[in-house]
């Protein structure tokens, strides 16, 4: 299948000529004649697979007989993939007339806003947060808006963005189309699929490209305080790394591994949420060069990074969400070179891997660095390291119940011992045998506890049927309707 099967104008087939396209991809050639129709459509496919050419080339299409007005917008969950899916629509749209804008947190609010002032757009890309700060401004009207697209939805949910798409939903016109583009389905989400969409189309390419081929994944258990140890056996020596990408949870925690880094002589690169957006795409631009070997990432700053050419991912933590891990193993599937992607697991972190399997529908690779250190014993890896669960511990009932069934489990199956007068477990004599009397009954009885209720006068004999308790009051058996004075319960009838 080619591009110009799909029915594409002239003037997009030339600009995706230019771009570097020559076939469409599965997710392209599936969702581009859905789209052209007009129907609401639901994309679900891993990253890398070419979902934004999958709308922005028939959104592009549709908007050639554009007037002066906004009509179409994209909704995407960070800057950097707003600033992606720009570059893109500008790429496709390079030999029309389409005016494209962005505006995303993070960048000065001023400029966005004379931006929008100044400009008429036809494709408007934005963060839902900055967004409603520009509507609320009034720089911008909605009213004309036919296609919403939300991308990397999964995302924008798992940031808890789900509010401010919910407000921004009833901003739109209820006629428009809805495209949404997602690698998971998430309850959240689905939800929110229902309020946006009506009798969509689903596209679903995310079963078939799960693992990310060329991509090998290995987890690494170890204790939290090891960990450190264990990411400088892992790291080769300085003068052969490169393209690598570490990924901290929090901001304080990739500060502190960067400082580690460079302290052992590797020319690292921190990317976190207080750098400028010139910054951060400097960052990435050199760890692709080379100028930089390690570039470091909290997990705030990582999500929806193209991490196309990088050939190596560590996350020295657990990302905060099974999807934030599998949009990296993603987009590193997308790339032509085989990638490796470390994962360093604590046993705190095990429930985030869990989750992370249930995702991928896949177990991933456990493995031990040969050689390291654990400072433990064989015993105490396997428990600590492995995660191995200590065998739970019976527990044996106290007082005359207790010492029954110790009595029982030790005596079982041996054979019966006379007691005094050739009866066995008589009075005064020690039980051996495994009679149900005995199991039961006082023989060897421990001393009573303090505050523990005086023992009988007399024992039972051994070969004694244990009395039963004493019958609960009607009230209790029969529930509340029988503790009203004069109330039999009857057949469901009262008298």
């Amino acid at each position: 299948m080619t591009f110009a099967s799909l029915g594409l104008p002239p003037v997009i087939l030339k600009g995706i000529r230019a771009a570097g396209l020559t076939e469409p991809t599965a997710i392209q050639s599936k969702s581009i004649p859905t789209i052209l129709q007009g129907n609401d459509l639901i994309g679900t496919a891993p990253s890398g697979s070419g979902k934004t050419g999958a709308y922005l080339i028939p959104i592009l299409a549709r908007l050639l007989d554009s007037s002066t007005r906004l009509r179409a917008l994209i909704l995407v969950p960070t800057r950097e993939l707003a600033a992606y899916v720009e570059t893109r629509t500008r790429d496709y749209a390079r030999y029309t007339e389409l005016r494209v804008g962005v505006v995303f947190a993070g960048a000065p609010l001023p400029a966005q806003e004379r931006m929008l002032r100044e400009q008429e757009v036809d494709l408007l890309v934005a963060t839902p947060g900055r967004l409603l700060e520009l509507y609320e401004r009034n720089c911008l009207n909605l009213e004309n808006i036919e296609i919403l697209v939300l991308e990397e939805a999964d995302r924008m949910v798992a940031l808890g963005l789900g509010p401010d798409l919910r407000r921004l939903l009833k901003l739109l016109p209820e006629t428009r189309q809805t495209l949404l583009f997602t690698m998971t389905l998430p309850p959240e989400l689905n939800r929110l699929a229902k309020e946006a969409l009506i009798e969509p189309v689903r596209v679903d390419l995310a079963p078939s490209a799960r693992t990310g081929s060329g991509t090998r994944q290995v987890i690494y258990p170890v204790p939290r305080d090891l960990k450190p140890d264990l990411l400088n056996e892992i790291l080769p020596p300085v003068t052969s790394v490169r393209g690598t990408a570490m990924f901290a949870r929090t901001r304080y925690g990739a500060e502190r591994l960067a400082r580690q880094l460079q302290r052992r002589g590797y020319v690292v690169a921190v990317l976190d949420e207080h750098p400028s957006q010139g910054e951060r795409e400097q960052a990435l631009e050199d760890l692709r060069r080379g100028k930089v070997q390690i570039l470091v990432a909290s997990d705030a700053a990582g999500r929806s990074l193209d991490m196309a050419g990088v050939a190596h991912v560590i996350n020295f933590d657990m990302p905060q969400t099974p999807e934030d891990y599998a949009h990296r193993l993603g987009r590193l599937g997308s790339t032509d070179a085989p990638a490796d992607v470390f994962t360093l697991m604590s046993p705190e972190e095990q429930k985030d891997v869990a989750g992370i399997e249930r995702l991928l529908g896949r177990t991933i690779e456990r493995s031990f660095w040969p050689g390291f250190d654990y400072g433990m014993r064989s015993r105490e890896i396997k428990q600590a390291v492995s995660y191995e669960e200590e065998p739970r511990v019976r527990r044996v009932p106290v007082g005359l119940q207790g010492a029954a069934a110790r009595i029982a489990a030790t005596t079982a199956g041996r054979p019966a011992a006379p007691g005094r007068g050739g009866q066995p477990g008589a009075s005064g004599a020690r039980a051996t045998t495994s009679s149900p009397a005995s199991r039961t009954g006082t023989a060897q009885a421990p001393a009573p506890r303090a505050g523990a209720p005086p023992a009988p006068a007399a024992a039972r004999p051994a070969n004694s049927v244990p009395a039963r308790k004493p019958a609960a009051p009607a009230a209790r058996r029969r529930g509340p309707a029988a503790r009203r004075k004069g109330t039999t319960v009857r057949s469901g009838r009262k008298k």
